[in-house]
């Protein structure tokens, strides 16, 4: 039987993460280009953001339910496809419409991506299921830091947001390549553990399971809500919000790397509940700052948000581990779930509080750095419900784990 190269698996995964980032990063960066270029507004800007995780959770959905019968190699052709699609697509768009459905494509793209690669990880790796859960999503902030870079140097040659999208080819070429011709590990299914309804009756029949999906909607939407937006939301705060873009992101993806030996001290739970304590806070205070003091604030924020994603997903797999990669994926998917419902929401937030702004007598830029003040403290809302729920979850923890159960925090 051909060996399977675990390494080739888990660098061609992470090349397949970076192009999820991309999408995300490049997106945050292009967002002003597409208000010039196309005459957006900030709600429109919402619903393009809203297609940008909305085929996500479909994608994970649909994914999740096929891994333990189609396998990690068939799922990710389609997330190659989507992406290559959707980019190609994208990049011809000329207004909203085009654009709108473009980048569904894309975010269902990205979402095949973590259905495959999430389960595909844990099963190579069983005894390092978190350690190597948050290497591999160490390349989602990375890919973010890469892409707000990337769309710095492109402005700064005066290049278009067609060029800035065209990046993400690269990545993409690449882990098709390292995926091609490889042996893939074996699902539940193919080794009589589990199979799909096994998981799902496992996933929907726990009352934990459904606090922790309705958690993801809070986290991802802190996480990455926040970062979407960054470019309209503290474009007049004093600081640069690509900068502040790459920091965050680069000091997540450095903290992600060395996630194994804070997890193991602190336990999931514990990491999740100070996780959350750290963004209330910090979301709070980039409420209130103006010039460099937000470039502090900011890397407060990342080391809040840093470990929200794949500690979430960790957190399946060693409180909940008979919901399987069905319960990995669908808890991925119904993140980006809320995060798609709230971009038109945020996108809203901003329209109606800069109006708010404009009719107390604030003008041009001081109205926009109200407005974006006043959205943040809206956002502030949802790492404060976390800190409750968190806090309960990590005092409660003893309790939570399945009997037999030990941790993979190596």
């Amino acid at each position: 039987m051909e060996q399977i190269n675990r390494n080739r698996l888990f660098i061609a995964s992470c090349f397949a993460l970076i192009t999820t980032a991309l999408a995300f990063g490049i997106r945050a960066g292009i967002m002003t280009d597409l208000v010039k270029d196309m005459q957006l507004n900030d709600t429109q800007l919402g619903w393009i953001n809203f297609m940008g995780a909305f085929g996500f959770p479909i994608a994970t959905l649909v994914g999740g339910s096929m891994y333990n019968h189609f396998g990690p190699k068939k799922i990710g052709y389609i997330a190659f496809f989507s992406h290559l699609f959707g980019i190609g697509f994208s990049i011809l768009s000329g207004s909203f419409l085009p654009l709108f459905i473009s980048t569904f494509f894309i975010s269902f793209g990205n979402g095949m991506v973590e259905a495959a690669y999430n389960p595909m990880i844990a099963d190579m790796y069983p005894d390092d299921k978190a350690k190597m859960l948050n290497k591999f999503h160490v390349w989602f902030p990375g890919g973010i830091a890469i892409g707000a870079i990337i769309t710095m140097v492109i402005a700064s040659m005066s290049g278009s947001w067609q060029v800035k999208l065209a990046v993400m080819f690269i990545p993409l070429i690449i882990y098709g390549y390292l995926f091609w011709g490889q042996t893939f590990p074996k699902t539940d299914n193919e080794l009589g553990k589990a199979s799909t309804m096994d998981n799902l009756k496992a996933s929907l029949t726990s009352p934990l399971y459904w606090v922790m999906l309705v958690c993801m909607t809070l986290t991802a939407t802190t996480e990455l809500g926040t970062t979407s937006w960054v470019e309209r939301i503290l474009g007049n705060s004093g600081a640069q919000p690509l900068i502040i873009l790459f920091l965050v992101t680069g000091l997540m993806a450095l903290g992600r790397y060395f996630a194994g030996p804070i997890i193991h001290r602190l336990d999931i739970t514990g990491v999740l509940f100070a996780s959350a304590i750290i963004s209330a806070i910090s979301i709070g205070l980039l409420s209130t700052g103006t010039g460099n003091i937000v470039y502090l604030y900011a890397i407060l924020f990342a080391i809040g948000v840093c470990y929200f994603w794949p500690t979430m997903i960790s957190f399946v797999a060693e409180y909940l581990p008979k919901s399987g990669a069905f319960g990995m994926s669908l808890i991925g998917g119904v993140g980006m779930v809320g995060l798609a419902i709230f971009q038109p929401v945020i996108g809203r937030w901003m329209d109606t509080e800069r109006s708010k702004a404009l009719d107390s007598g604030l003008t041009g830029d001081a109205a926009e750095l109200a407005a974006g003040q006043a959205t943040l403290d809206n956002i502030a809302i949802f790492p404060g419900i976390l800190v409750v729920v968190f806090g309960v979850l990590f005092f409660m923890r003893k309790k939570l784990k399945p009997a037999g159960q030990t941790a993979s925090y190596h």
